[in-house]
This record gives structure tokens, C-alpha cells and sequence, in this order.
């Protein structure tokens, strides 16, 4: 009896193989790509037998701060109709949420998804924490497109195509002309924050606070204590849970600054004011 059984199981493993069925380990990591209205996961399995998965080197890693080796594949191998799409979301498991726009990911700067071998995780990116897989968005020429900190997610679970935030969130936008320095701070926020924060309820990062309900940060804080949290927020106040980095003037220039404190201000105004119960 027990060798029918057998025989019947690998009867079926091969048919399996045969027409395609990938069979993975039941705790291999799955990455989920929703484009097109379409869903896929794709196992790290199935992503290590791209042909085209090399080792990398990433000399200055800003999630490690140190340079690190990876086994990963370029993302436009595993995304071939990438140029259909305007952004493509990067969804963490902790909720961090990077729209990056497809210019980008076409750029010279090189996106590659990173994957953690099964086995030997990579280090933790926080101490008792886990580490920045099982995949990991990195570039090999940051520079060359000035990719930013927070385009780097890592712990990502998906991969969708979306519309521009303003777009998909309206909430968002000032009333404001679109060459004032408000309407240029609501970019700001959509390329640095929004992968953090919501504004009235708009948005799709689930980790920090929303910036204008109840209150706006211009409401609460003086703005030069406001100006020193976003370049070093622990010089204003720290935790332990606390995981919002500092933004520096290569990250976040003088001018742009300027834009996302002048964008906070008029998204307070324009927010309709709390009645007294």
C-alpha cells in the first residue's frame, strides 16, 4: 500500500513539473505583484531561476550604512511591461508604502530587487529586529538619478501599478497655484512623507501619524523645532519604537524644505476646524 502511495506521489510531482506547476516550501516568501488589475506571486524560488539573478555589490547601503553583497535580479526582468505603468508602489510589511515614479525605475540608476537566501538572513536592520528581506528594492547607481533614502524599501510584500497620489487622493492637494511653493511642497511630501504619513486621511503609508487630523505639525510645534525633527528627529524627541530618519540637505535641500513647511501651512488652513464637543 505504502509504495502505490509513493508511487502515486511522485506520479504527480512530475505531471506537476511537466506542466509548469511550481512546487515551493510551504514558508518560502512570497512576493505579490497586482498590475493591470492582475495578481501573481512570485516565491523567491521563482525569482532565483530568472536568468538573468546575478551578485551585486551596493557600496554604500543606506539601510545598512555599509556596503553589502546581494543575489538579486533587475527589476526590469521581473516587470517587462513596466513602461505601460506611471508609478509603481512598493508595499513593506510594516505598512511603509514608496510610489516611485517609472521614469525612475527606468533611469540610469538601475533597480534591482534583492533576495535573501534561505538560510542565512541578512543582518538586522535594528537590533532584535528582523532584517530588510526577504526582498529589498536597491540601486546600483543611486547618484545618477538622485535616488533618495526612502526609495529603497525593503521588506517588501507587493508590488502595484498606482496614479499619482493627488490623483488617487485629492485631499492632498492645496489650494494653491501649481507653480506656488505649497503646491511644490504637496511633491515633497508625496515623494518623502507620503511613504510614512497620510494627509486628512489621504494616503497610503500607515507608519507615522496623519499631518493634519486632528492637528497639523505647524499647529503644534514652533518652526524651528519643527525645521530640527525633520533634520534630526531625535535631537527633539526619541523612543525606542521610534523609526523616522532624519532628512539631510543632500536628502531634502534648503528650498524643498522650505516648500513642505510652507505646504503644511496651507493644508492647515484649508482644513475644516474642529467643533468643541
Amino acid at each position: 500500500m505504502h509504495s502505490i502511495i509513493f508511487r502515486a506521489l511522485r506520479l504527480l510531482l512530475c505531471v506537476a513539473l511537466l506542466i509548469g506547476v511550481t512546487v515551493h516550501a510551504a514558508n518560502d516568501p512570497v512576493l505579490q505583484l497586482q498590475l493591470n488589475n492582475q495578481k501573481q506571486k512570485l516565491a523567491r524560488a521563482d525569482l532565483l531561476r530568472l536568468p538573468a539573478t546575478r551578485t551585486i555589490t551596493i557600496p554604500d547601503d543606506p539601510v545598512y550604512k555599509r556596503t553589502m553583497t546581494y543575489t538579486a535580479v533587475p527589476l526590469s526582468a521581473i516587470l517587462r511591461d513596466i513602461r505601460s505603468f506611471h508609478s509603481l508602489q512598493f508595499k513593506a510589511a510594516d505598512g511603509f508604502a514608496a510610489d516611485i515614479p517609472v521614469n525612475l525605475l527606468l533611469s540610469a540608476s538601475e533597480p534591482w530587487i534583492a533576495i535573501e537566501p534561505a538560510g542565512k538572513p541578512w543582518p538586522e536592520v535594528k537590533p532584535g529586529g528582523p532584517s530588510a528581506g526577504a526582498f529589498y528594492l536597491v540601486w546600483l547607481a543611486p547618484e545618477k538619478s538622485g535616488i533618495t533614502p526612502e526609495q529603497w524599501p525593503f521588506q517588501i510584500v507587493s508590488i502595484s501599478d498606482v496614479a499619482p497620489l493627488q490623483q488617487r487622493y485629492p485631499q492632498i492637494v492645496p489650494d494653491a497655484a501649481t507653480d506656488s511653493p505649497a503646491y511644490r511642497g504637496m511633491q515633497v511630501f508625496a515623494m518623502q512623507c507620503a511613504v510614512c504619513h497620510r494627509i486628512n486621511g489621504g494616503g497610503d503609508g500607515t507608519i507615522g501619524p496623519d499631518l493634519n487630523k486632528p492637528f497639523n505639525p505647524t499647529e503644534y510645534f514652533q518652526e524651528d523645532f519643527l525645521r530640527k525633527l525633520i533634520r534630526d528627529p531625535a535631537s527633539v524627541r526619541t523612543w525606542p519604537q521610534s523609526v523616522m530618519p532624519g532628512f539631510s540637505e543632500s536628502t531634502l535641500s534648503s528650498v524643498q524644505l522650505d516648500d513642505l513647511l510652507a505646504y503644511l501651512r496651507q493644508i492647515a488652513r484649508q482644513k475644516t476646524p474642529v467643533r468643541p464637543e
